[in-house]
C-alpha cells in the first residue's frame, strides 16, 4: 500500500535528499519546496482516505506546521522528529495516531533500553513507531540517528526486528543512501524487511515509478507499505501521479 508523507523543514513542506541533512546548510540538497501548507496536504490525504502517513520534522522550527497537519487529519497521521518521552503525549493529544522515534532511544551509538522503557510508559506500545532508518556500511544496514548522520551499532537483522517488535506497533525504515534521489529502491533491504519484520513496516527511499508500488507489494507479500516522496507530482516530481497512487490503494482494498 502507498503511504503519504509530509516532510517539514524550517516550517515548510519540502522534499530533501536525506543524506544531505547535515549541520552544514550549504550541503543541503532540496528537491522541492511547496507553497502550500502542511494542513493542505493533510486535508488532501484525509479526503482520499490515506491513513498511516507520516509527518517528519526535520530539525527545529517545525512543531507549529506539524500540529497544523495533525489537526487537519486527526488520527490519520503519525509524527516524528525530535520526539521523546517528555513531549510524545503532547503530539498524541494534538491528533497524531502514533509517534515515531529514533534518535532519542539511542545514546553513544547504542540502543538505550531504559529510554525505550520510559517511552513505552509514556505512550504505550500500540502508539509507538520505531524509525529504523539505515545506511549501508560494508554491505550491511545499520540504524542511523541525528538527522541520519550518525551510525549506531544496531544492524538490521531478524533477531533485532523480532526483539524491537515487542516494544512498538510498526517500523518505519528509510533507506537513507537512496532517500530523495529517485534513482531506485534498495530492493535487497525491502526483501529483508519482508522476511524478517513481524509487524507492519513502511519502507521509504528511491521510489520513482508507480511500478515500485507493485514491486513492493509483490516482494513484501502485502506486508510492506511504501512511501513515495520526491517522485510524486504533488511534490514536484514527474515519476508518479498522486491520483494513480491513490487508485492503487483503492484497487488493493477492493481485492
Amino acid at each position: 500500500m502507498f503511504r503519504p508523507c509530509i516532510d517539514l523543514h524550517e516550517g515548510k513542506v519540502k522534499q530533501i535528499v536525506g543524506s544531505s541533512l547535515t549541520n552544514d546548510p550549504q550541503a543541503l540538497r532540496t528537491n522541492f519546496v511547496s507553497d502550500r501548507s502542511s494542513a493542505w496536504f493533510a486535508e488532501l490525504f484525509k479526503r482520499d482516505g490515506l491513513c498511516g502517513g507520516h509527518v517528519i520534522m526535520l530539525g527545529p522550527g517545525n512543531e507549529t506546521a506539524a500540529c497544523a497537519a495533525l489537526a487537519a487529519f486527526p488520527g490519520g497521521l503519525q509524527v516524528g522528529g525530535g520526539i521523546n518521552a517528555a513531549n510524545a503525549a503532547r503530539f498524541l493529544d494534538s491528533g497524531a495516531s502514533h509517534v515515531i522515534v529514533t534518535s532519542w532511544i539511542f545514546r553513544d551509538g547504542r540502543l538505550d533500553q531504559e529510554r525505550l522503557r520510559e517511552l513505552l510508559a509514556a505512550v504505550g506500545k500500540n502508539r509507538l513507531v520505531l524509525d529504523l532508518s539505515c545506511r549501508r556500511r560494508d554491505g550491511r544496514c545499520f540504524v542511523v540517528t541525528d538527522q541520519w548522520q550518525k551510525f549506531t551499532n544496531l544492524e538490521i537483522g531478524p533477531d533485532v526486528l523480532s526483539e524491537l517488535a515487542k516494544s512498538c506497533a510498526e517500523f518505519l525504515v528509510h533507506a537513507v543512501d537512496v532517500e530523495g534521489l529517485r534513482l531506485g529502491m534498495d530492493m535487497a533491504l525491502i526483501g529483508q524487511l519482508a522476511r524478517w519484520s513481524p509487524i507492519p513496516t513502511t519502507y521509504a527511499g528511491g521510489a520513482n515509478a508507480l511500478r515500485d508500488l507493485e514491486e513492493v507489494s509483490r516482494l513484501g507479500n502485502g506486508r510492506i507499505d511504501l512511501t513515495i516522496g520526491s517522485a510524486l507530482d504533488i511534490f514536484g516530481g514527474s515519476g508518479v501521479r498522486y491520483a494513480d497512487a491513490v487508485e492503487f490503494n483503492r484497487r488493493q482494498t477492493r481485492t
